[in-house]
Protein backbone atom coordinates (compact mmCIF):
# COMPACT_ATOMS: atom_id res chain seq x y z
CA UNK A 1 0.00 0.00 0.00
CA UNK A 2 1.18 3.32 -1.10
CA UNK A 3 1.87 6.38 1.61
CA UNK A 4 0.23 9.49 0.66
CA UNK A 5 3.37 11.17 0.77
CA UNK A 6 2.40 15.06 -0.17
CA UNK A 7 0.45 14.58 3.45
CA UNK A 8 3.79 14.07 5.25
CA UNK A 9 4.82 17.41 3.57
CA UNK A 10 4.54 19.96 5.78
CA UNK A 11 7.09 22.62 4.39
CA UNK A 12 10.24 21.70 2.58
CA UNK A 13 12.39 20.60 5.51
CA UNK A 14 10.41 17.35 4.98
CA UNK A 15 10.61 17.65 0.99
CA UNK A 16 14.36 17.27 1.91
CA UNK A 17 14.16 14.16 3.76
CA UNK A 18 12.48 12.27 1.09
CA UNK A 19 14.26 9.39 -0.91
CA UNK A 20 15.01 11.08 -4.63
CA UNK A 21 13.60 8.07 -6.11
CA UNK A 22 10.19 8.84 -4.42
CA UNK A 23 10.19 12.48 -5.78
CA UNK A 24 7.83 11.11 -9.08
CA UNK A 25 5.30 9.61 -6.84
CA UNK A 26 5.30 12.96 -4.66
CA UNK A 27 4.77 14.66 -8.13
CA UNK A 28 1.64 12.99 -9.37
CA UNK A 29 0.16 13.20 -5.65
CA UNK A 30 0.71 17.30 -6.23
CA UNK A 31 -0.40 17.40 -9.74
CA UNK A 32 -3.84 15.08 -8.57
CA UNK A 33 -4.55 17.66 -5.22
CA UNK A 34 -4.10 20.82 -7.57
CA UNK A 35 -6.58 19.78 -10.08
CA UNK A 36 -9.19 18.09 -7.44
CA UNK A 37 -8.71 21.56 -5.84
CA UNK A 38 -9.05 23.84 -8.58
CA UNK A 39 -11.72 21.87 -10.11
CA UNK A 40 -14.65 23.05 -7.77
CA UNK A 41 -12.76 26.29 -6.27
CA UNK A 42 -11.76 27.97 -9.47
CA UNK A 43 -8.41 29.34 -9.94
CA UNK A 44 -5.04 29.26 -12.27
CA UNK A 45 -4.70 25.76 -13.31
CA UNK A 46 -2.38 25.06 -16.40
CA UNK A 47 0.41 26.88 -15.25
CA UNK A 48 0.68 25.25 -12.01
CA UNK A 49 0.78 21.57 -13.55
CA UNK A 50 3.20 22.64 -15.98
CA UNK A 51 5.94 23.41 -12.87
CA UNK A 52 5.38 20.66 -10.61
CA UNK A 53 8.56 18.60 -11.29
CA UNK A 54 10.29 22.01 -10.79
CA UNK A 55 8.75 23.21 -7.70
CA UNK A 56 9.75 20.30 -6.23
CA UNK A 57 13.00 20.50 -7.53
CA UNK A 58 13.77 23.91 -6.24
CA UNK A 59 12.79 23.26 -3.04
CA UNK A 60 14.87 20.15 -3.02
CA UNK A 61 18.10 21.04 -3.71
CA UNK A 62 18.11 24.30 -2.37
CA UNK A 63 17.48 25.70 1.60
CA UNK A 64 14.50 27.54 1.11
CA UNK A 65 13.13 29.59 2.90
CA UNK A 66 16.98 30.54 3.77
CA UNK A 67 17.51 30.25 0.04
CA UNK A 68 15.46 32.71 -1.67
CA UNK A 69 13.03 31.58 -4.38
CA UNK A 70 10.88 34.36 -6.68
CA UNK A 71 8.01 33.18 -8.76
CA UNK A 72 7.37 35.74 -11.43
CA UNK A 73 3.57 36.69 -11.94
CA UNK A 74 2.79 33.69 -9.63
CA UNK A 75 0.32 32.21 -11.37
CA UNK A 76 2.72 28.84 -11.07
CA UNK A 77 2.66 28.69 -7.63
CA UNK A 78 -0.08 27.13 -6.53
CA UNK A 79 2.29 23.78 -5.70
CA UNK A 80 4.56 25.92 -4.04
CA UNK A 81 2.29 26.85 -1.78
CA UNK A 82 1.12 23.43 -1.31
CA UNK A 83 4.56 22.21 -0.22
CA UNK A 84 4.99 25.41 1.76
CA UNK A 85 2.89 24.96 4.96
CA UNK A 86 -0.30 25.65 3.58
CA UNK A 87 -2.09 22.47 1.86
CA UNK A 88 -4.77 21.91 4.39
CA UNK A 89 -5.99 25.73 3.46
CA UNK A 90 -5.11 25.37 0.24
CA UNK A 91 -9.22 25.25 -0.71
CA UNK A 92 -9.70 28.60 0.68
CA UNK A 93 -7.44 30.04 -2.11
CA UNK A 94 -8.59 33.00 -3.87
CA UNK A 95 -11.87 33.02 -1.54
CA UNK A 96 -12.91 35.70 0.73
CA UNK A 97 -10.70 35.75 4.21
CA UNK A 98 -8.86 33.02 2.53
CA UNK A 99 -4.89 32.57 0.94
CA UNK A 100 -3.98 34.36 -1.81
CA UNK A 101 -4.21 33.31 -4.95
CA UNK A 102 -0.39 34.86 -5.83
CA UNK A 103 2.58 34.91 -3.37
CA UNK A 104 2.31 36.98 -0.77
CA UNK A 105 4.75 38.20 1.79
CA UNK A 106 2.72 38.50 4.58
CA UNK A 107 0.94 34.94 4.00
CA UNK A 108 4.23 33.17 4.25
CA UNK A 109 8.14 33.34 4.71
CA UNK A 110 8.84 30.89 1.81
CA UNK A 111 6.56 33.62 -0.22
CA UNK A 112 9.87 36.15 0.13
CA UNK A 113 8.43 38.34 -2.76
CA UNK A 114 4.46 39.69 -3.64
CA UNK A 115 3.86 39.27 -7.31
CA UNK A 116 0.96 39.52 -9.27
CA UNK A 117 1.64 41.49 -12.51
CA UNK A 118 4.87 40.10 -14.46
CA UNK A 119 8.29 39.98 -15.25
CA UNK A 120 9.25 41.31 -11.26
CA UNK A 121 11.07 38.84 -10.74
CA UNK A 122 14.80 39.35 -11.97
CA UNK A 123 15.05 42.54 -10.62
CA UNK A 124 13.76 41.70 -7.07
CA UNK A 125 15.81 38.88 -7.02
CA UNK A 126 19.59 40.53 -8.25
CA UNK A 127 18.19 43.25 -5.24
CA UNK A 128 17.99 40.52 -2.91
CA UNK A 129 21.28 39.43 -4.06
CA UNK A 130 23.31 42.16 -4.02
CA UNK A 131 22.24 42.45 -0.31
CA UNK A 132 23.70 39.25 0.85
CA UNK A 133 26.94 40.36 -0.73
CA UNK A 134 26.84 43.48 0.98
CA UNK A 135 25.77 42.04 4.27
CA UNK A 136 28.88 39.48 3.72
CA UNK A 137 26.66 36.08 3.52
CA UNK A 138 27.83 34.08 0.15
CA UNK A 139 26.16 31.06 0.63
CA UNK A 140 22.44 32.27 0.13
CA UNK A 141 21.10 31.00 -3.31
CA UNK A 142 18.68 33.48 -5.16
CA UNK A 143 16.53 32.23 -7.68
CA UNK A 144 13.99 33.64 -9.84
CA UNK A 145 11.59 32.00 -12.06
CA UNK A 146 10.45 33.74 -15.11
CA UNK A 147 8.38 32.21 -18.39
CA UNK A 148 9.03 32.76 -21.91
CA UNK A 149 6.13 35.79 -22.10
CA UNK A 150 7.57 37.54 -19.20
CA UNK A 151 11.14 37.46 -19.69
CA UNK A 152 9.95 39.12 -22.97
CA UNK A 153 9.11 42.48 -21.32
CA UNK A 154 11.31 45.35 -20.77
CA UNK A 155 11.67 44.70 -17.23
CA UNK A 156 12.62 41.49 -17.48
CA UNK A 157 15.06 42.90 -19.80
CA UNK A 158 16.60 45.74 -17.26
CA UNK A 159 17.19 43.23 -15.20
CA UNK A 160 19.53 40.73 -17.05
CA UNK A 161 21.27 43.79 -18.41
CA UNK A 162 22.02 45.00 -14.72
CA UNK A 163 22.55 41.24 -13.56
CA UNK A 164 24.87 40.69 -16.42
CA UNK A 165 27.34 43.25 -14.80
CA UNK A 166 27.46 42.13 -11.58
CA UNK A 167 29.14 38.67 -10.07
CA UNK A 168 25.71 38.48 -8.01
CA UNK A 169 24.80 34.85 -6.65
CA UNK A 170 21.43 34.35 -9.02
CA UNK A 171 19.86 32.18 -10.71
CA UNK A 172 17.35 32.59 -13.72
CA UNK A 173 15.07 29.90 -14.49
CA UNK A 174 13.63 30.48 -17.87
CA UNK A 175 10.37 28.18 -17.81
CA UNK A 176 9.49 28.09 -21.46
CA UNK A 177 6.46 26.61 -22.52
CA UNK A 178 5.68 29.02 -25.29
CA UNK A 179 2.57 30.74 -23.72
CA UNK A 180 1.75 33.18 -21.09
CA UNK A 181 -2.16 33.53 -21.04
CA UNK A 182 -1.72 33.69 -24.35
CA UNK A 183 0.44 32.08 -27.01
CA UNK A 184 3.25 33.97 -26.81
CA UNK A 185 4.86 36.59 -29.33
CA UNK A 186 7.60 38.80 -30.96
CA UNK A 187 11.07 37.89 -31.92
CA UNK A 188 12.27 36.59 -28.54
CA UNK A 189 9.90 34.26 -28.66
CA UNK A 190 11.21 32.89 -32.29
CA UNK A 191 14.75 32.76 -31.22
CA UNK A 192 13.83 30.53 -28.06
CA UNK A 193 11.98 28.29 -30.60
CA UNK A 194 14.88 28.35 -32.51
CA UNK A 195 17.05 27.20 -29.20
CA UNK A 196 14.77 24.65 -28.64
CA UNK A 197 14.74 22.66 -32.35
CA UNK A 198 18.66 23.60 -32.22
CA UNK A 199 18.24 25.68 -35.59
CA UNK A 200 19.57 29.19 -33.79
CA UNK A 201 23.06 29.96 -35.54
CA UNK A 202 23.38 33.46 -33.88
CA UNK A 203 25.05 33.50 -30.40
CA UNK A 204 23.21 32.88 -27.44
CA UNK A 205 21.65 35.84 -26.17
CA UNK A 206 21.96 35.46 -22.80
CA UNK A 207 25.63 34.69 -22.86
CA UNK A 208 25.47 37.94 -24.83
CA UNK A 209 24.36 39.63 -21.95
CA UNK A 210 26.92 37.55 -19.60
CA UNK A 211 25.12 34.90 -18.16
CA UNK A 212 26.28 31.81 -17.47
CA UNK A 213 23.27 29.71 -19.54
CA UNK A 214 22.70 26.06 -19.60
CA UNK A 215 20.19 24.37 -21.03
CA UNK A 216 17.49 23.86 -22.53
CA UNK A 217 16.82 20.95 -20.50
CA UNK A 218 13.14 19.02 -19.80
CA UNK A 219 11.44 20.39 -17.15
CA UNK A 220 9.55 17.52 -16.12
CA UNK A 221 12.46 15.11 -15.97
CA UNK A 222 13.20 15.13 -11.86
CA UNK A 223 16.43 13.45 -11.66
CA UNK A 224 17.62 15.62 -14.74
CA UNK A 225 16.64 18.91 -12.62
CA UNK A 226 17.75 17.62 -9.49
CA UNK A 227 21.44 17.05 -11.15
CA UNK A 228 21.81 20.43 -13.00
CA UNK A 229 20.54 22.43 -10.09
CA UNK A 230 23.12 21.22 -8.02
CA UNK A 231 26.08 21.50 -10.34
CA UNK A 232 24.37 25.37 -10.26
CA UNK A 233 24.65 26.03 -7.00
CA UNK A 234 28.60 25.55 -7.37
CA UNK A 235 28.76 28.15 -10.14
CA UNK A 236 29.48 31.95 -9.31
CA UNK A 237 27.89 35.60 -11.09
CA UNK A 238 24.61 35.32 -12.86
CA UNK A 239 23.40 32.11 -14.29
CA UNK A 240 20.52 31.11 -16.81
CA UNK A 241 18.95 27.36 -16.89
CA UNK A 242 16.56 26.95 -19.76
CA UNK A 243 13.58 24.58 -18.86
CA UNK A 244 11.02 22.97 -21.79
CA UNK A 245 7.78 22.48 -19.88
CA UNK A 246 4.03 22.06 -21.00
CA UNK A 247 1.81 24.25 -19.49
CA UNK A 248 -1.58 22.09 -17.97
CA UNK A 249 0.86 18.95 -17.95
CA UNK A 250 -0.83 16.34 -16.22
CA UNK A 251 -4.16 17.06 -17.73
CA UNK A 252 -4.54 16.08 -21.36
CA UNK A 253 -7.19 19.14 -21.84
CA UNK A 254 -5.62 21.13 -20.30
CA UNK A 255 -2.06 20.44 -22.48
CA UNK A 256 -4.13 20.64 -25.83
CA UNK A 257 -6.15 23.35 -24.62
CA UNK A 258 -3.97 25.75 -22.90
CA UNK A 259 -5.65 28.80 -23.42
CA UNK A 260 -8.64 27.84 -22.04
CA UNK A 261 -7.37 25.85 -19.00
CA UNK A 262 -4.88 28.95 -18.07
CA UNK A 263 -8.49 29.59 -15.55
CA UNK A 264 -10.85 27.09 -16.21
CA UNK A 265 -13.14 27.66 -13.84
CA UNK A 266 -15.34 24.95 -12.42
CA UNK A 267 -14.82 21.31 -14.05
CA UNK A 268 -14.57 17.63 -13.55
CA UNK A 269 -11.61 16.78 -11.43
CA UNK A 270 -11.46 13.17 -13.08
CA UNK A 271 -12.56 13.66 -16.60
CA UNK A 272 -11.40 17.50 -17.08
CA UNK A 273 -14.31 18.35 -18.87
CA UNK A 274 -15.33 21.88 -18.35
CA UNK A 275 -18.48 22.14 -16.05
CA UNK A 276 -21.55 22.22 -18.23
CA UNK A 277 -23.46 25.65 -18.16
CA UNK A 278 -27.40 25.72 -18.08
CA UNK A 279 -27.32 28.72 -21.42
CA UNK A 280 -29.33 31.43 -20.81
CA UNK A 281 -29.91 34.14 -22.63
CA UNK A 282 -27.69 36.46 -20.40
CA UNK A 283 -26.15 40.53 -21.11
CA UNK A 284 -22.70 40.60 -22.80
CA UNK A 285 -19.11 40.48 -21.06
CA UNK A 286 -17.91 43.82 -21.54
CA UNK A 287 -14.84 42.89 -23.35
CA UNK A 288 -16.92 41.70 -25.80
CA UNK A 289 -18.61 45.06 -26.64
CA UNK A 290 -15.64 46.23 -26.74
CA UNK A 291 -13.85 43.27 -29.10
CA UNK A 292 -17.47 43.42 -31.46
CA UNK A 293 -17.75 47.01 -31.64
CA UNK A 294 -14.24 47.62 -32.82
CA UNK A 295 -14.59 45.12 -35.86
CA UNK A 296 -17.66 46.93 -36.50
CA UNK A 297 -16.10 50.40 -36.60
CA UNK A 298 -12.75 49.50 -38.27
CA UNK A 299 -14.83 47.68 -40.94
CA UNK A 300 -16.25 51.12 -41.73
CA UNK A 301 -13.27 53.12 -40.51
CA UNK A 302 -9.63 52.24 -41.92
CA UNK A 303 -7.71 54.50 -39.74
CA UNK A 304 -8.58 52.32 -36.72
CA UNK A 305 -6.16 50.17 -34.87
CA UNK A 306 -6.39 47.86 -32.33
CA UNK A 307 -3.39 47.45 -30.07
CA UNK A 308 -2.94 45.15 -27.26
CA UNK A 309 -0.26 44.21 -24.52
CA UNK A 310 -0.63 40.50 -24.14
CA UNK A 311 -4.56 39.92 -23.48
CA UNK A 312 -6.00 39.27 -26.90
CA UNK A 313 -8.44 36.91 -25.24
CA UNK A 314 -9.12 38.37 -22.52
CA UNK A 315 -9.56 42.19 -23.96
CA UNK A 316 -11.29 40.00 -27.08
CA UNK A 317 -9.08 42.25 -29.47
CA UNK A 318 -9.07 38.54 -30.69
CA UNK A 319 -11.88 39.09 -32.97
CA UNK A 320 -10.34 41.92 -34.65
CA UNK A 321 -6.78 40.03 -34.76
CA UNK A 322 -9.39 37.25 -36.48
CA UNK A 323 -10.96 39.51 -39.01
CA UNK A 324 -8.42 42.53 -39.73
CA UNK A 325 -5.06 41.07 -38.98
CA UNK A 326 -2.91 43.66 -40.29
CA UNK A 327 -4.57 46.41 -37.97
CA UNK A 328 -5.07 44.53 -34.59
CA UNK A 329 -1.14 44.33 -32.98
CA UNK A 330 -0.87 42.12 -29.74
CA UNK A 331 2.72 43.35 -28.69
CA UNK A 332 3.28 40.86 -25.95
CA UNK A 333 4.12 42.35 -22.13
CA UNK A 334 5.08 45.59 -22.71
CA UNK A 335 2.68 48.31 -21.98
CA UNK A 336 5.13 50.76 -21.46
CA UNK A 337 5.22 50.12 -25.75
CA UNK A 338 1.85 49.91 -26.10
CA UNK A 339 0.99 53.39 -25.28
CA UNK A 340 3.60 54.82 -27.12
CA UNK A 341 3.26 52.74 -30.03
CA UNK A 342 -0.49 54.23 -30.12
CA UNK A 343 1.24 57.43 -29.83
CA UNK A 344 3.38 57.10 -32.46
CA UNK A 345 0.97 55.72 -34.71
CA UNK A 346 -2.13 58.81 -33.29
CA UNK A 347 1.08 61.49 -34.90
CA UNK A 348 0.52 59.56 -38.38
CA UNK A 349 -3.39 60.27 -38.26
CA UNK A 350 -4.15 56.51 -37.03
CA UNK A 351 -6.85 56.23 -34.48
CA UNK A 352 -5.52 53.39 -31.77
CA UNK A 353 -7.32 52.19 -29.95
CA UNK A 354 -4.88 51.06 -26.59
CA UNK A 355 -6.99 48.32 -24.62
CA UNK A 356 -4.84 47.49 -21.69
CA UNK A 357 -6.43 46.39 -17.94
CA UNK A 358 -6.38 49.15 -15.51
CA UNK A 359 -4.16 47.30 -13.47
CA UNK A 360 -1.36 46.82 -16.01
CA UNK A 361 -1.91 50.34 -17.47
CA UNK A 362 -0.35 51.53 -13.67
CA UNK A 363 2.95 49.74 -15.51
CA UNK A 364 2.51 52.98 -17.83
CA UNK A 365 1.96 55.93 -16.09
CA UNK A 366 5.06 57.64 -17.47
CA UNK A 367 4.11 57.04 -21.17
CA UNK A 368 0.60 58.27 -20.61
CA UNK A 369 1.93 61.50 -19.81
CA UNK A 370 4.98 62.67 -21.34
CA UNK A 371 4.26 60.39 -25.24
CA UNK A 372 0.03 60.96 -25.04
CA UNK A 373 -1.47 63.66 -22.73
CA UNK A 374 1.80 65.96 -23.26
CA UNK A 375 1.37 65.98 -26.82
CA UNK A 376 -2.34 66.15 -27.12
CA UNK A 377 -2.14 62.93 -29.08
CA UNK A 378 -6.06 61.04 -29.43
CA UNK A 379 -5.49 57.81 -28.27
CA UNK A 380 -8.47 55.96 -27.19
CA UNK A 381 -7.55 53.81 -24.21
CA UNK A 382 -9.81 51.35 -23.42
CA UNK A 383 -9.43 50.10 -19.67
CA UNK A 384 -11.02 46.53 -19.41
CA UNK A 385 -11.29 45.20 -15.99
CA UNK A 386 -11.57 48.56 -13.92
CA UNK A 387 -13.15 48.29 -10.35
CA UNK A 388 -13.00 45.55 -7.74
CA UNK A 389 -12.68 42.67 -10.03
CA UNK A 390 -12.60 39.67 -7.55
CA UNK A 391 -10.42 36.35 -7.11
CA UNK A 392 -7.13 38.02 -8.32
CA UNK A 393 -7.49 40.08 -5.73
CA UNK A 394 -5.38 43.41 -4.66
CA UNK A 395 -2.32 42.83 -7.08
CA UNK A 396 -5.24 42.84 -10.30
CA UNK A 397 -8.08 45.51 -8.84
CA UNK A 398 -8.80 48.93 -11.21
CA UNK A 399 -9.82 50.85 -8.33
CA UNK A 400 -6.38 53.64 -9.10
CA UNK A 401 -7.59 54.90 -12.26
CA UNK A 402 -9.82 57.29 -11.76
CA UNK A 403 -7.27 59.04 -9.65
CA UNK A 404 -4.07 58.87 -11.27
CA UNK A 405 -5.38 59.63 -14.80
CA UNK A 406 -7.98 62.56 -13.10
CA UNK A 407 -4.46 64.70 -12.26
CA UNK A 408 -2.80 64.48 -15.68
CA UNK A 409 -4.10 67.80 -17.72
CA UNK A 410 -5.57 67.05 -21.51
CA UNK A 411 -7.48 64.05 -21.12
CA UNK A 412 -10.84 63.31 -21.00
CA UNK A 413 -11.94 59.99 -18.75
CA UNK A 414 -15.08 58.83 -19.31
CA UNK A 415 -17.08 55.51 -17.45
CA UNK A 416 -20.26 54.03 -19.24
CA UNK A 417 -22.69 52.59 -17.09
CA UNK A 418 -23.78 49.95 -19.71
CA UNK A 419 -22.59 48.00 -22.52
CA UNK A 420 -24.80 50.91 -24.87
CA UNK A 421 -22.93 53.33 -23.75
CA UNK A 422 -19.52 52.16 -24.58
CA UNK A 423 -20.14 51.58 -27.72
CA UNK A 424 -21.58 54.67 -28.06
CA UNK A 425 -17.97 56.34 -26.56
CA UNK A 426 -16.36 53.92 -28.91
CA UNK A 427 -17.94 55.30 -31.89
CA UNK A 428 -18.26 58.93 -30.58
CA UNK A 429 -13.86 59.00 -30.39
CA UNK A 430 -13.43 57.89 -33.54
CA UNK A 431 -15.47 60.32 -35.60
CA UNK A 432 -12.13 62.53 -35.72
CA UNK A 433 -13.25 64.99 -33.71
CA UNK A 434 -11.19 64.37 -30.82
CA UNK A 435 -7.91 66.39 -30.35
CA UNK A 436 -6.69 64.56 -26.99
CA UNK A 437 -6.30 61.26 -25.33
CA UNK A 438 -9.73 59.86 -23.73
CA UNK A 439 -9.53 57.24 -21.35
CA UNK A 440 -12.91 54.38 -21.18
CA UNK A 441 -12.69 52.41 -18.20
CA UNK A 442 -15.37 48.90 -17.88
CA UNK A 443 -15.17 46.75 -15.92
CA UNK A 444 -14.69 42.68 -15.40
CA UNK A 445 -17.86 40.78 -16.45
CA UNK A 446 -21.07 40.72 -17.97
CA UNK A 447 -23.15 44.03 -18.52
CA UNK A 448 -27.15 44.61 -18.05
CA UNK A 449 -28.50 44.81 -21.28
CA UNK A 450 -29.67 41.82 -23.46
CA UNK A 451 -30.79 43.86 -26.72
CA UNK A 452 -26.94 46.15 -26.80
CA UNK A 453 -26.29 45.82 -30.18
CA UNK A 454 -28.55 49.44 -31.12
CA UNK A 455 -27.24 51.77 -33.54
CA UNK A 456 -24.74 54.61 -32.77
CA UNK A 457 -25.32 57.90 -31.46
CA UNK A 458 -22.73 60.46 -30.76
CA UNK A 459 -22.29 61.54 -26.71
CA UNK A 460 -21.40 64.97 -26.15
CA UNK A 461 -18.03 65.42 -24.34
CA UNK A 462 -18.67 66.47 -20.89
CA UNK A 463 -22.12 65.79 -20.35
CA UNK A 464 -23.69 63.98 -17.29
CA UNK A 465 -27.26 62.58 -17.63
CA UNK A 466 -30.39 62.79 -15.01
CA UNK A 467 -31.92 59.19 -14.61
CA UNK A 468 -34.17 60.39 -11.58
CA UNK A 469 -35.18 63.05 -10.28
CA UNK A 470 -36.14 63.83 -6.88
CA UNK A 471 -36.27 67.26 -4.25
CA UNK A 472 -33.50 66.28 -1.25
CA UNK A 473 -30.96 63.97 -2.23
CA UNK A 474 -28.81 63.23 -5.11
CA UNK A 475 -26.92 60.66 -6.01
CA UNK A 476 -24.10 61.16 -8.23
CA UNK A 477 -22.60 57.79 -10.00
CA UNK A 478 -19.92 57.01 -12.29
CA UNK A 479 -19.64 54.10 -14.46
CA UNK A 480 -21.37 50.82 -13.94
CA UNK A 481 -21.54 51.45 -10.15
CA UNK A 482 -24.73 53.28 -11.22
CA UNK A 483 -26.60 49.25 -10.97
CA UNK A 484 -25.95 49.60 -7.36
CA UNK A 485 -27.51 53.08 -6.41
CA UNK A 486 -30.54 52.26 -8.63
CA UNK A 487 -31.48 49.36 -6.85
CA UNK A 488 -30.73 51.05 -3.60
CA UNK A 489 -32.95 54.13 -4.29
CA UNK A 490 -35.31 51.38 -5.98
CA UNK A 491 -35.63 50.06 -1.53
CA UNK A 492 -36.38 53.12 -0.50
CA UNK A 493 -39.92 54.33 -0.06
CA UNK A 494 -40.27 58.03 -0.22
CA UNK A 495 -37.98 57.56 -4.05
CA UNK A 496 -39.69 61.56 -4.28
CA UNK A 497 -37.03 62.72 -2.22
CA UNK A 498 -33.95 61.10 -4.06
CA UNK A 499 -32.37 61.98 -7.46
CA UNK A 500 -29.77 59.99 -9.67
CA UNK A 501 -27.32 60.71 -12.02
CA UNK A 502 -24.92 59.32 -13.90
CA UNK A 503 -22.18 61.80 -14.29
CA UNK A 504 -20.19 59.59 -17.33
CA UNK A 505 -17.58 61.71 -17.59
CA UNK A 506 -14.99 62.48 -14.64
CA UNK A 507 -12.82 64.75 -16.97
CA UNK A 508 -14.40 67.06 -17.60
CA UNK A 509 -17.11 67.44 -15.30
CA UNK A 510 -20.85 68.78 -16.39
CA UNK A 511 -20.21 72.15 -14.44
CA UNK A 512 -23.43 73.06 -15.23
CA UNK A 513 -25.77 69.85 -13.96
CA UNK A 514 -23.74 70.07 -11.15
CA UNK A 515 -24.45 73.70 -10.55
CA UNK A 516 -27.69 72.57 -10.53
CA UNK A 517 -27.87 69.90 -8.63
CA UNK A 518 -25.72 71.74 -5.98
CA UNK A 519 -28.55 74.24 -5.47
CA UNK A 520 -31.60 72.29 -6.02
CA UNK A 521 -29.95 68.97 -2.97
CA UNK A 522 -29.62 69.22 0.45
CA UNK A 523 -27.15 66.34 0.23
CA UNK A 524 -25.17 64.51 -2.00
CA UNK A 525 -23.86 61.29 -2.12
CA UNK A 526 -21.36 60.08 -4.51
CA UNK A 527 -20.23 56.50 -5.61
CA UNK A 528 -17.63 55.26 -7.45
CA UNK A 529 -15.83 51.47 -7.49
CA UNK A 530 -12.66 53.65 -7.56
CA UNK A 531 -10.11 55.25 -4.87
CA UNK A 532 -11.86 57.96 -2.48
CA UNK A 533 -8.39 59.74 -2.63
CA UNK A 534 -8.39 61.60 -5.42
CA UNK A 535 -10.93 60.44 -7.74
CA UNK A 536 -14.61 61.07 -8.61
CA UNK A 537 -16.09 62.34 -4.82
CA UNK A 538 -12.86 64.62 -4.34
CA UNK A 539 -13.44 65.76 -8.01
CA UNK A 540 -17.39 66.77 -6.45
CA UNK A 541 -15.60 68.18 -3.75
CA UNK A 542 -12.99 70.46 -4.97
CA UNK A 543 -15.80 71.89 -7.39
CA UNK A 544 -18.34 72.67 -4.28
CA UNK A 545 -15.19 74.28 -2.68
CA UNK A 546 -14.44 76.33 -5.82
CA UNK A 547 -18.11 77.74 -5.30
CA UNK A 548 -18.74 77.75 -2.13
CA UNK A 549 -21.30 74.91 -1.47
CA UNK A 550 -22.37 74.28 1.38
CA UNK A 551 -24.15 71.25 0.78
CA UNK A 552 -23.77 67.73 2.98
CA UNK A 553 -21.47 65.88 0.81
CA UNK A 554 -21.05 61.44 1.29
CA UNK A 555 -18.46 59.92 -0.71
CA UNK A 556 -18.72 56.27 -1.32
CA UNK A 557 -16.20 54.06 -2.99
CA UNK A 558 -12.91 52.14 -2.13
CA UNK A 559 -11.15 53.30 1.01
CA UNK A 560 -7.83 54.13 1.50
CA UNK A 561 -6.66 50.32 1.61
CA UNK A 562 -5.70 47.78 -0.49
CA UNK A 563 -8.39 45.05 -0.94
CA UNK A 564 -7.75 41.38 -1.23
CA UNK A 565 -9.27 39.01 -3.09
CA UNK A 566 -13.22 37.62 -3.25
CA UNK A 567 -16.42 37.94 -5.06
CA UNK A 568 -16.98 41.41 -6.47
CA UNK A 569 -20.33 40.98 -4.61
CA UNK A 570 -18.41 40.48 -1.40
CA UNK A 571 -15.99 43.32 -1.66
CA UNK A 572 -18.79 45.44 -2.99
CA UNK A 573 -20.49 44.97 0.71
CA UNK A 574 -16.79 45.28 2.28
CA UNK A 575 -16.34 49.05 0.86
CA UNK A 576 -20.01 49.59 1.15
CA UNK A 577 -20.57 50.17 -2.71
CA UNK A 578 -23.52 47.26 -2.53
CA UNK A 579 -26.58 47.87 -3.02
CA UNK A 580 -27.71 47.26 0.74
CA UNK A 581 -25.06 49.22 1.49
CA UNK A 582 -26.14 52.56 -0.71
CA UNK A 583 -29.44 52.13 0.77
CA UNK A 584 -28.56 52.31 4.33
CA UNK A 585 -26.31 55.63 3.50
CA UNK A 586 -29.44 57.47 1.69
CA UNK A 587 -31.55 56.35 4.34
CA UNK A 588 -29.40 57.74 7.12
CA UNK A 589 -29.46 61.39 5.47
CA UNK A 590 -33.20 61.48 4.79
Amino acid sequence: MSIDLLKTINSSKELRKLPIELLPQLAKELRKFIIKIVATKEGHLGASLGVVELTIALHYVYNTPKDLLIWDVGHQAYGHKILTGRRDVFETNRQFNGISGFPKREESEFDVFGVGHSSTSISAALGMAIASQLKGDTTKQHIAVIGDASIASGMAFEGLNHAGVTNANLLVILNDNAIGIDPSVGALKQYLTNVKKGTQKQDNIFEALNFDYSGPIDGHDLSQLISELERLKTVQGPKLLHVITKKGKGLKQAEDNQVTYHAPGKFDADTGELATKIIIEQPPKYQDVFGFTIVELAKKNKDIIGITPAMPTGSSLKYMMEEIPERAFDVGIAEQHAVTLAAGMATQGLIPFCNIYSTFLQRAYDQVIHDVALQKLPVIFCLDRSGLVGQDGATHHGVFDLAFLRCIPNIIIFAPRNEIELRNIMYTSQLGKLKQPIAIRYPRGRGVTLDWKQPFNEIIMGTGIPLKKGSEIAVLSIGTISKNCSEAIDKIERKHKISHYDMRFLKPLDEKLLHTICKTHQSIITVEDGSINGGFGTAILEFASQHNYKNTFKLLGIPDEFIEHGTTEELHRECKIDSISIFQTITGLL
